[in-house]
């Protein structure tokens, strides 16, 4: 199912309203504001995302990026979104509003994005772009939206700007009947097997286990580039210790053989991580170990499952995609793959953002990789 039917069939959800609110201001968060910043993020109106957390702002903290905490108000409500903020010589400050700004309407960006220039000017922070990537599904009245806020395509950084979500808001029979006859089948023959998926404590045994079976998968398929073990280590503690991570393994002769980490923030769950071992002999495991952290996920009070990542919708069946195989697996719980609008830069230095575009970008992404070693975004 294509992102339109999706739009079609859930015209209620404030991801697709179009409706604009007509006037914005932006601010810093106040220290109480960021010492409650998840209940404030999860209040937005489209319930926040797991990559504007508390938890994230503190992975990325000291990466080389400066962590920024932005509030954008209207009279109808406010928006609390995480700002990534990095220097350059001769060019300024780079905002990355990583999975933001979360609107109620496409119809607010502009609007809140001016708030946004009207702020960095006041404050003379020399920003020279504002990329942005809001969780807005793709359609063709929310193009003309982007294009009349001034915004410019940009490649895409996040792995789910398409994705599959799974909604879980029903009871437990009724999600299990949604999916997928194939992932039904799958299920229920790895439990008649005696596959049994076990929930594990944070910590260094557990991490390393489950980058192990990461880098197992990444070896064999290449879907995806890998950050360090030390990077995932540091992501899994921040988020495992607010109570917002979750660990699933199933084993094969003593030794994990699918592993998975899933976030649950607020009303959302997101299958984050994952791995397996090749050449596995339990049919079903990874179906399995999918549906426990769905359940758990329930327990958890979350009423959406995001997958985390396919190919685009148009592309779901392609081969020659990178994620066909991930995408055929997650498709298997849900049929709708939604395309969001992906990465956009607001230019507020046209030239200084042609410099960026034209060759900086790349030269100092090579010079950040070389000196750690770590992906620049």
């Amino acid at each position: 199912m294509s992102a339109r039917s999706h739009e079609n069939r859930t015209a209620h959800n404030p991801r697709l309203d179009t409706a604009p609110l007509r006037e914005f201001t932006a601010r810093f968060a106040t220290a109480e504001e960021i010492e409650n910043w998840d209940k404030h993020v999860t209040a937005n109106p489209n319930g926040g995302n797991m990559l504007q957390s508390a938890a994230y702002a503190s992975v990325k903290n000291g990466t080389g990026w400066k962590v920024r905490f932005l509030v954008l108000e209207s009279p109808a409500a406010a928006s609390y979104n995480l700002v990534l903020e990095k220097k350059f010589p001769v060019l300024g400050r780079l905002w990355y509003l990583i999975k933001g700004p979360d609107l109620a309407a496409a119809g607010d960006l502009k609007a809140a994005l001016e708030a946004c220039a009207a702020f960095v000017r006041e404050k003379r922070l020399n920003v020279f772009t504002i990329k942005i990537e809001p969780d807005i599904v793709d359609s063709a009245d929310v193009q003309a939206h982007l294009a009349a806020a001034g915004l410019v395509k940009a490649p895409n950084i996040q792995s789910n700007d398409s994705t599959a979500l799974l909604d879980i808001s029903g009871t437990e029979e009724a999600v299990f009947k949604a999916i997928s006859s194939r992932a039904r089948n799958a299920i229920r023959r790895a439990e008649r097997e005696g596959c049994e998926v076990l929930r594990k404590e944070p910590g260094a045994e557990t991490y390393r286990a489950l980058y192990d079976l990461m880098a197992d998968t990444v070896n064999a398929k290449g879907s995806m580039p890998l950050r360090s073990y030390e990077y995932y280590a540091a992501f899994w503690d921040e988020f495992c210790n607010r109570g917002q991570g979750n660990f699933f393994f199933v084993y094969e002769d003593g030794k994990p053989s699918v592993g998975a980490f899933v976030i649950n923030y607020g009303a959302k769950a997101t299958y984050k991580d994952g791995g397996s071992t090749q050449n596995r002999k339990q049919y079903g495991d990874s179906h399995l170990v999918q549906w426990a952290a769905i359940r758990r996920m329930q327990e958890l009070g979350c009423t959406e499952y995001d997958f985390c990542g396919t190919p685009p919708s148009a592309r779901i069946k392609d081969k020659t995609h990178n994620l066909y195989g991930m995408g055929m697996f997650k498709t298997s719980f849900t049929k709708t793959v939604t395309d969001f609008v992906g990465c956009h830069d607001y230019i507020l230095a046209p030239l200084r953002h042609r410099l960026w575009v034209s060759g900086a970008e790349k030269v100092f992404r090579r010079i950040e990789t070389a000196r750690t070693g770590q992906q620049f975004y």
